[in-house]
Parts: structure tokens; C-alpha cells; sequence
């Protein structure tokens, strides 16, 4: 592990720039947690990060590594600095890439949580692709359905906003959640719009009873009774366990939307959930002028906004 000496004097810190090497290092560091994995990634050696994290602390005049214990740990005004570098070089690449390109090049990093991902977004990215042959799309998805902290994310399509600094957010798509389940299963059960016959039903559940418990108490029933059943880590299980006629769930009517359409699931109770929530759009304030993130947000809207005309277009 490394420790460096305080630094001598702030007065280099106005007369000079930090090296771009020096700059990409402490992003690396502050993001990866250690030396050695930034060294890893930018394929330089680990005396090379600490030799450019020195330089830098001569610099800016402050410590950019300090032991706590046994560890060796960024300080808190360190990462906050690397934070504002990790955007400049963001704007950095965003504005080479649209200087350099002829026609619609580059990369593009989507993280959205599964349900999306699953039931809507790689149902229509050929379509983006087959727009723009020359961008590479990578997609990301994460059980934590609000979050927007991976740097190496463009642009993220979340469920719920838990806003944070230099993030736009803009809303997406509402939905509202609402017991779902197959023809087959239902036709196990007579006057099944009654709602006081889910008693007999194997109820479905995402992570926890919580949506199911809100359901009860929005009908009036008591919110234990939705404490049996099987509870499943991921929406994609939940939706292939629904539509395998395994039991009913609160389902999401937008992703779960052509299936309704179709008739491979019935919704037999009016009552919903989450009307005021839904899927938001969140892009780091130095991707907004890429043009590879503009062109998609772009896409994503004007597709989404014609499945919602055009339903029978819809996945």
C-alpha cells in the first residue's frame, strides 16, 4: 500500500494544468477503490499510478491518499475532485466523437432495470441498430431499480427517481401495477373479479410481499395475507412463472402490456398500484450533448410514444 507526504506548496496548482495521465488516474483510482485495479485498467504499472497521483498532489495542494488502518483509502475531497474529472473527460470524449464522426459512430452504455430491459428494450434496440450500424449499444441492468451511480453508464432508463447532483432526470413512461395472470390459471376459479378469493390462490412475488401487501390494503383486505406464496429475485422469473400459469402477481402493465393485448394474461381486478411513479430517463449532465446519447433519447421517445398510439406494435 502507498502513503505520500504532505504536500509542500500550492503555488504549481495556479501555474499549471494536471497532466491528462495524472487526471485519468485519480478517476481511476477514486472509481475502482484501489491502486491496483486502476493500474489494471489503464495498462500501466502500480509505482506509475502512484507516481502520477504524487504529481498531482503537488498540484492541487491537498492529499489524495491517506492509511486507515490497514488500508489505504482516497480522501473525501479527493474523490469529490475526481468526480468533476470524471465528467470533464466524459465532456472530453463526447466532444471528440462528435468533431470526428461522419455519420453516427461511437458507443452508447444503457443501463435499465431488468423488467425494461427484458420486456421492452431488447424487443426494439435492432431497430436503433439497424438506424445508426455504425454504434456499438451495451446494456446494463441492475436490481437497484433507481439507481444512477455506475460512471461507466451513458444514459440510464431507471424505475423511480432518486435524483442526485449533475443528473438529469426526465420522466419516461407511467404504469400502474395490478394482479396479473393466465387464462388457464384463472379458469381454475369461479366470480374470480371477488377479490376475497385470492385465499385460495398462490400469490407471486418479486423480492419481497410488499407490492402484494399494498394491493390488500388498497382493496381492504389484510395486508398478512399476502405472506405466503413463493417470492422470486427477478421480474423476468416472476413474468415466466405467470405466464406458465404457476400462480398470479402484480404485474407491471406497461411491460407486461402486449401479453394483455393478446390474451396470454388477464387482468381480473380494476385496483392498481404506483400511479404516481414510473420509468425515468436519467442522463450525467456531461453526456446530454453527446450525440450518440441525443440521438437515442430521441429514438426511445419517438418508439415509445408509437407503441402507445400503435399498441398492436408494441412489446
Amino acid at each position: 500500500m502507498f502513503s505520500f507526504p504532505a504536500p509542500r506548496s500550492r503555488r504549481s496548482a495556479i501555474n499549471r494544468y494536471p497532466s491528462i495521465q495524472a487526471l485519468r488516474a485519480i478517476e481511476s483510482v477514486a472509481r475502482n477503490g484501489a491502486l491496483w485495479r486502476a493500474a489494471t485498467e489503464l495498462n500501466v504499472t502500480r509505482s506509475a499510478i502512484s507516481h502520477q497521483l504524487r504529481l498531482l498532489e503537488r498540484d492541487l495542494g491537498f492529499k489524495i491518499l491517506e492509511r486507515s488502518g490497514n488500508r489505504t483509502e482516497i480522501t473525501p475531497r479527493a474523490r469529490a475532485y475526481a468526480e468533476d474529472v470524471r465528467r470533464a473527460l466524459n465532456m472530453i470524449a463526447s466532444s471528440t466523437a462528435r468533431v470526428a464522426q461522419e455519420g453516427l459512430t461511437g458507443s452508447l452504455t444503457i443501463s435499465a432495470t431488468p423488467g425494461f430491459a427484458d420486456g421492452w428494450l431488447c424487443l426494439h434496440i435492432s431497430d436503433f441498430l439497424a438506424e445508426h450500424p455504425d454504434v456499438v449499444v451495451t446494456v446494463l441492468s441492475s436490481q437497484r431499480m433507481a439507481d444512477t451511480s455506475n460512471p461507466a453508464v451513458d444514459t440510464f432508463i431507471t424505475f423511480g427517481d432518486d435524483s442526485r447532483a449533475h443528473v438529469a432526470v426526465e420522466p419516461l413512461l407511467s404504469v400502474e401495477f395490478t394482479p396479473l395472470c393466465s387464462p388457464a390459471y384463472l379458469s381454475r376459479f369461479k366470480n374470480f373479479n371477488d377479490p376475497s378469493i385470492l385465499k385460495g390462490a398462490t400469490l407471486l412475488h418479486m423480492s419481497d410481499f410488499t407490492d402484494w401487501e399494498n394491493w390488500m390494503r388498497l382493496s381492504g383486505l389484510p395486508p398478512e395475507s399476502a405472506h405466503r406464496g413463493v417470492c422470486y429475485s427477478d421480474m423476468n422469473i416472476v413474468h415466466t412463472a405467470v405466464m406458465a400459469g404457476e400462480g398470479i402477481a402484480i404485474g407491471d402493465t406497461v411491460l407486461w402490456g402486449k401479453d394483455l393485448r393478446e390474451g396470454r394474461l388477464m387482468r381480473p381486478f380494476a385496483r392498481s398500484l404506483h400511479f404516481d411513479t414510473g420509468y425515468f430517463l436519467c442522463t450525467p449532465e456531461e453526456n446530454l450533448s453527446n450525440p450518440v446519447v441525443v440521438e437515442f433519447h430521441n429514438w426511445l421517445k419517438t418508439r415509445l410514444e408509437v407503441s402507445r398510439i400503435r399498441p398492436e406494435s408494441s412489446a
